[in-house]
């Protein structure tokens, strides 16, 4: 009788044979190199088995299609995180310009610039908010405020602290989404009260006003998609 051993090391070198052959598009076609060796094995164990019956079929088949099952969730959930560190990337890239913290009264921190982030989110999902989007935003809610904590985490803040500064983060956001709801329809002065409320230690809050009406107006041209 032919020993498993052997069977085994017959069965590794089909597969690499075959993964020579059995190219497509540049890659082997996985599942079905795995169905030939699954079937390879079933054959010799119902060879060997004294009922010559295919006990180990719905096992291996199982295992099969759960790992690749598997794969592709995995591969889905890098795909999208990719897509919203896109969109977290260009929302930082706003904030790092200069002129936005030129009428700052001191130099700026990361307070002030985790400040400035908040409110271009607030008018990027202000913008992108419908139906249509509403469980994409939220994955996208959701991914920017876990790279918060990460950042908060890095300068060195310990568990509980942590958690107040989300939590005050948060209720920013959702402040400034409040306040900035009917911007349309606000006039210069009573953009410049909303925005001294934020930005407590910025001088000439009517240059940064202007900065966010045409950042509005940018919004306004494009779509989530584009973002």
């Amino acid at each position: 009788m032919i020993s498993f051993s052997l069977i085994i090391s017959r069965s590794i070198k089909i597969h690499k044979s075959l993964s020579k052959v059995l190219c497509v598009e540049g890659g082997p076609r996985i599942l079905f190199i795995s169905f030939l060796l699954d079937v390879l094995i079933i054959n010799f164990f119902c060879f060997s088995s004294r009922f010559r019956t295919p006990c180990f079929l719905t096992t291996l088949f199982k295992e099969q299609f759960t790992t690749i099952k598997e794969n592709k969730i995995i591969y889905n959930i890098l795909l999208m995180n990719d897509k919203f560190l896109d969109i977290y990337n260009n929302l930082i890239n706003y904030t790092r310009n200069k002129e936005l913290y030129l009428h700052l009264n001191r130099k700026d921190n990361f307070s002030d610039r985790l400040t400035l982030f908040l409110l271009h989110f607030a008018f990027y999902l202000k913008n992108f908010k419908n139906n249509q989007n509403k469980a994409i935003l939220q994955e996208i809610y959701d991914f920017n405020f876990r790279q918060i904590e990460l950042s908060i985490r890095e300068i060195g803040y310990g568990d509980q602290s942590i958690n107040k500064k989300m939590k005050d983060y948060v209720n920013l956001l959702h402040s400034m989404i409040s306040e900035i709801h009917f911007w349309d329809k606000l006039n210069q002065k009573e953009k410049n009260i909303k925005f001294s409320t934020f930005l407590t230690d910025f001088t000439e809050i009517d240059k940064l006003v202007d900065y966010f009406d045409d950042f509005n107006s940018k919004l306004l041209k494009k779509n989530l998609n584009s973002f």
